[in-house]
């Protein structure tokens, strides 16, 4: 097996004096799509917030590309390579399409538009709409805004927390089919998501996280395929 593009591996720490993980272990593979999964309050977004730096950890360490970069702010993980979509606030509303995409490419010392075109390839009504207020767009419109920022600053893992909350089952299904593809192009894809039956069908890796801690670890399809899983996570 390869080794990991990035590893949180024992994570353990919280907010305060509280741990919310608990030895908790996550870890994606080149061009592979790992998903988080688990009961509400499970520590899903709190498990990739320690992955960003977001969260102090008290146990554990932080690994890309085989560098320790536990030490590292989220600032500096983003010119290490990591991209962070958060579940809101992840987009600036004023500002229109583009602007919010050139935004994302704060980190960069080149040319800007090759990326830019790639994202509007990806998803062409930004093209469409990229002289627009990006408040002014749908919820899933707002999400390809966020997720092209993203990739603007040419990121070899991208991060994605709860992207489809509060859109609709179509817009869901042309999100998942976006991070297929963005997979497909070699970046590696960490994704925490409510909807753990869409996600596990799309995910190389499946990890079901039950109070912080690692409950089931697997191929997305085991996973579906647990009789366990699919009765305490997945309603059978």
């Amino acid at each position: 097996m390869a080794d990991p593009v990035l590893i949180g591996e024992g994570m353990t720490g919280g907010y305060g004096g509280a741990d919310i993980l608990h030895n908790c272990t996550i870890a994606v593979e080149k061009g592979q799509i790992a998903v988080i999964v688990g009961p509400n309050g499970a520590g899903k977004s709190t498990a990739m917030k320690a992955v960003f730096g977001m969260l102090k950890l008290r146990e554990g360490s932080v690994r890309l590309a085989g560098r320790d970069i536990s030490h590292l702010s989220p600032q500096a993980r983003v010119a290490e390579g990591m991209g962070f979509v958060p579940q809101t606030s992840n987009i600036f509303p004023s500002m229109t399409v583009e602007e919010n995409l050139e935004m994302g490419a704060f980190i960069r010392r080149h040319n800007i538009r090759a990326t830019m075109e790639q994202v509007y390839e990806l998803f062409p009504i930004l093209r469409e709409k990229r002289n627009q207020a990006a408040g002014e767009l749908s919820g899933g419109q707002r999400q390809q805004v966020a997720v092209g920022r993203a990739l603007m600053t040419e990121p070899t893992v991208l991060m994605l927390d709860e992207p489809t909350a509060g859109v609709s089952p179509i817009v869901m299904d042309e999100l998942f089919d976006r991070i297929i593809e963005i997979a497909r192009t070699g970046i590696s894809i960490l994704l925490v998501e409510q909807n753990a039956r869409q996600a596990l069908a799309i995910a190389d890796k499946g990890y079901v996280l039950v109070q912080g801690e690692n409950r089931y670890t697997d191929t997305g399809a085991a996973l579906l395929a647990d009789p366990q899983v699919r009765k305490s996570f997945l309603g059978g």
